[in-house]
Parts: structure tokens; sequence; C-alpha cells
């Protein structure tokens, strides 16, 4: 893992760089080749508290804690302890729900492919749609759905607001950041 630690209102010493690097490499055990994307960790000191913010972008998945704590080594071990939750989480979301034919993940997947074939042929200017899916939509807030999103490494993800009930798109916007769309009712 490389790391890219900065601090806000705050001097990262080496002895706080080494033990920031020294827990969050640990997060390494969880995967089998370790993440080649840059961490990014930000610290912070505002009105005596100190916070740690860590991002891990991968490719199926954004990792993401955020701590605030009195002591800065116990923010540290505390946004750790929260990276390990969500590892844990994704493993077993991924492993128990996409091993069956025909879940969204095999569904988008076709449809990606798809996509990607009939863009590269060149049509004239008709627009042909030469395949159709169907497929229940689960309900869901839209945290889930952008994490559905990016466990199965898409750019959308088409989901029933569980709020709402109305159908809705989460998106990966170009700045990495998520969109979401949602009918004008």
């Amino acid at each position: 893992m490389k790391f890219n630690i900065r601090g806000e209102n705050l001097e990262v010493t080496a002895a706080i760089r080494e033990y920031t690097e020294k827990k969050i490499s640990k997060l390494e055990r969880y995967f089998d080749t370790p993440p080649a994307s840059d961490v990014h960790v930000n610290l912070s000191v505002y009105n005596d508290e100190q916070r740690i913010e860590v991002t891990i972008p991968m490719t199926d998945l954004l990792l993401r804690g955020e701590v605030q704590h009195v002591d800065l080594y116990a923010a540290i071990d505390l946004v750790v302890d929260k990276l390990e939750r969500q590892i844990r989480k994704y493993k077993t979301k991924v492993n128990r729900k996409f091993r069956q034919e025909g879940s969204p993940k095999h569904v988008f997947a076709e449809l990606e492919r798809e996509a990607n074939s009939i863009a590269t042929e060149e049509d004239d200017d008709e627009i042909e749609i030469v395949r159709q899916k169907r497929f229940n939509l689960k309900p869901m807030d839209s945290e889930e759905a952008v994490l559905q999103m990016d466990m199965l490494g898409h750019a959308f993800y088409v989901f029933t607001n569980a709020d709402t009930n109305d159908t809705n798109v989460v998106y990966r916007r170009k700045d990495g950041k998520y969109g979401l769309i949602e009918p004008n009712v």
C-alpha cells in the first residue's frame, strides 16, 4: 500500500506516520493482492478533537472511514476497526448474494458487455435495441445501492427506493463521487 498522509492544523511527525502506516497496513491481510491505489489519510485537529479520515479507493469498492476522538492514536485504532468491519461486510455480501445465477451482478455484467459491443459497432443513424432484460428491483436505500454498485464494479445501479417506493438510479461521477437520479413527482 502507498500512503498519502496529510495533516490539517497538525504536523505529521515520523512517529504518527509510522503508527498510521503500521495500523492501516494490517488491512492487507483481507485481500489476495494488496490494493494498488494510494491510501489517503487526512489527520486534523479542531477544538481539541483529533479527526482521522481514511479513504482506500479500489476497483470494486471504495473503503472510507472517519473517526473523531480526543486521542489521535485511539482515533487511528478506531478507524482501522471501522474499515475492517466494512471489508468483512462487503466480503460477506458478495459471497452470499452473488453466487446465484441471474443475480444483478450477472445481469449488469451481461448488459455492460452488450453495451460495449454495441458501442464499438458503428450504426448509421438508427438506434437499434438488440436485447431487453427484466429483473426484480430490490427495495433499499441509496447508500446500500451505492455499495451494491461498487461491489459489482459498475458505473450505475437501478433500484427501488425503500422510503419513496420509486425507481431511482445511483451513478459514479467522473470526479469519483456519487449521484442519485430520482423521478420528479
